[in-house]
């Protein structure tokens, strides 16, 4: 992986006696004209009595270069000037636009400072001498803007990170029409509004925090931006680093590629030990030739530089870090919901198992009544996605004594999958006697019957050890060397088995060995298993599954890559999910913060995934197999080298 080397005469600048930069100078932007290097970076002066209050007050410095390392002429050039920016002036990026230096910064309005107090100012110049205008630019929490260095389709661009004292932070970007528009209210009013289309999904797990770092720098590739990743921001201690963003050239919501791993972490005694412990932060950045500088903070006490090959980081993104495939939910989500009229489906519905038959797309449900008891229901749909067909009463209800309801608080047949072989639809759920470990249970139905709505399942038979707690099942649509696979969750790992037949007598539970374990310290760190059955495909078996974050307890989906020959070969797994809860309705419910999912067909070249949000209601979500399976190949080419 590339990493950033660290400039031998760091830090590059420090705290000097002057009394308004006394205590700290750190987060540095830089912009080059002609021969020169203009920084502008925050100061934090001596403790004083400021508006009746013992503070440092931050100001905002200015230093010039003539080879971008050794900075002088240093002079205070930003301070406060108006009730919006009263309490202090942080963190500036410089872009030089249209012959104008645009200097965006934070600005300060009360003490102790509030998330309501903390917005982004404007200062303009064209001579580093002069501050010729100032405006307040956001009227809400938001801090770490920037320009682009050109207009983008005739437009004022800036990247801006919002919420960042309200997590979880959002960097996104804005277009203005005019320079007026970026300090009209009415304009940020509409923004917000649709926020969700402005924003940049960098961040892997709930529990960390981004911030939009140096203005972003043109490359032949596309729009080079760096940023700061903080990993467990919630759950401290963190972890600082700066990570890089590729973005489109013409349209820079669209993600061409990213690092997987950090340029540079806290190491350096300069940045370990300062005014705050191990941080780096990235606020300018420059190319010259093949070098990319990197200006940054070091434990918010100097200023330091790092250097790499700009062609090296570029062809690591756009191999490792290429766009993340996102699934996207059907507008009219969710697609089933409680009917709080029924005796058997009123107080949940979710976590549907999905097939593709007879040129329909049929759903079986897990529902629950107000009793908290648990059945399966069924609708069906021609598109995937409008559900013309419901089932008045449930399909499938309680068989064996181990489903049987103990205790009132719990239900029996839990999260179907669905498997076809031959003219058979094999169904794993999970049975719960609300005592007893969870186990799985086996049953199946004749297509032509399933079609015809005729419910002759066969017997159950449990297939797991009662005295181990296992569920998340399915068979795999084909026999591998003459055997029928199995996948199963035991351990928070999935588990791959084989066997002979579906007989299981003499004592032959569920077992085998565990293909894929959690990760540590990603957002699948505490618990693994699967979604729907994986699908075949020339590249290798398609695995949806799940994670759950040891961090945030939050369940998301991705995918992985198997061996055709051998599914308990995991060839490649994505590093990020490709659907994580968002909405409302996988926020609000039974248990927010899901989706999960235990069903997925194929229509066309669409993959749909059918998912259970917040054990409450049942949504869907597609992608492109041609997206997913190409950054599945790109995963393996990556872990190859």
């Amino acid at each position: 992986m590339i990493k950033a080397k660290r400039y031998s005469g760091n830090p590059i600048l420090k705290p000097s006696k002057r009394a308004w930069e006394k205590e700290a100078v750190f987060n540095p932007s830089v912009v080059k004209d002609g021969k020169a290097y203009h920084m502008v970076y925050r100061a934090i002066g001596e403790e004083q009595i400021y508006h009746h209050v013992n503070l440092r007050l931050n100001t905002i410095g200015y230093a010039k270069s003539k080879d971008g390392k050794k900075f002088g002429n240093k002079k205070q050039l930003i301070t406060p000037k108006h009730s919006w920016e009263h309490y202090g002036c942080e963190d500036p990026r410089v872009t030089k636009l249209d012959g104008k230096y645009y200097i965006l910064y934070t600005a300060l309005s009360d003490y102790p400072h509030s998330a309501a107090g903390i917005k982004v100012g404007l200062a303009v110049t064209s001579d580093f001498k002069k501050i010729e205008k100032k405006r307040l630019i956001s009227h809400f929490n938001s801090k770490a803007a920037s320009l682009f260095p050109e207009k983008i389709n005739g437009k004022i661009t800036m990247m801006i990170t919002i919420n960042t004292d309200i997590p979880p932070s959002k960097i996104a970007i804005a277009s203005f029409p005019a320079e007026e528009a970026m300090w009209s209210d009415s304009y940020w009013e509409n923004w917000l509004k649709t926020i969700d289309d402005s924003t940049l999904s960098l961040l892997r797990e709930g529990n960390d925090h981004v911030e939009a770092g140096a203005p972003p720098v043109k490359t032949e590739k596309g729009w080079l931006v760096l940023y700061s990743y903080i990993k467990n921001y919630k759950n401290p201690p963190p972890t600082f680093g700066i990570e890089a963003v590729l973005l489109d050239l013409e349209n820079p919501l669209k993600i061409i590629g990213r690092t997987k791993e950090p340029l540079l972490v806290p190491q350096a005694d300069y940045e370990t030990s300062g005014a705050v412990h191990n941080i780096v932060f990235p606020t300018g950045a420059l190319v010259e030739g093949d070098i990319l500088k990197i200006y940054y903070g070091a434990s918010d006490n100097y200023i330091c530089l790092a250097e790499t090959s700009l062609k090296d980081l570029l062809d690591e993104m756009l191999t490792v870090g290429r766009e993340p495939v996102k699934l996207t939910r059907y507008k009219w989500n969710p697609i089933i919901t409680p009917r709080p009229t029924s005796n058997w489906e009123s107080k949940f519905t979710f976590n549907p198992a999905a097939v593709y038959e007879g040129g329909r797309v049929h759903i079986v449900y897990r529902a629950m009544n107000d009793e908290y008891k648990s059945v399966l229901g069924y609708a069906s749909s021609e598109d995937g996605e409008h559900f013309d067909e419901r089932l008045s009463d449930p399909i499938y209800t309680s068989r064996e004594d181990t489903q049987k309801k103990i205790d009132p608080i719990y239900h029996s047949c839990e999260d179907p999958r669905i498997t076809k072989i031959k003219d058979k639809l094999y169904m794993c759920y999970t049975a719960f006697d609300g005592k007893t470990p969870t186990v799985v249970s086996l049953t199946s139905i004749k297509v032509r019957d399933f079609l015809d709505h005729k419910w002759n399942w066969e017997t159950p038979r449990i297939i797991s050890d009662p005295v181990r707690s296992d569920k998340n099942t399915c068979i795999l649509p084909e026999k591998i060397k003459g055997n029928y696979i199995f996948f199963h969750r035991l351990e928070h790992k999935i588990w791959l088995d084989s066997f002979k037949d579906l007989k299981f007598v003499g004592g032959r539970w569920l077992d085998g060995e565990p293909m894929m374990h959690p990760r540590e310290e990603s957002w699948d760190s505490q618990k693994v298993g699967i979604a729907g059955p994986p699908i075949k495909t020339e590249e290798g078996w398609l695995l949806i599954y799940h994670g759950l974050s040891k961090h945030d307890k939050k369940y998301r989906l991705s995918a992985a890559l198997l061996g055709l020959e051998n599914p308990g070969k995991v060839l490649a797994r994505l590093e990020y999910p490709i659907l994580e809860p968002e909405t409302d309705y996988e926020n609000v419910g039974d248990r927010p913060g899901t989706v999960f999912g235990c069903g997925n067909v194929i229509i066309a070249d669409k993959l749909y995934i059918y998912y259970g949000a917040a054990d409450q209601v049942v949504a869907v979500a597609s992608c492109t197999m041609n997206d997913l399976l190409s950054a599945l190949i790109a995963a393996k080419t990556a872990s190859n080298n």
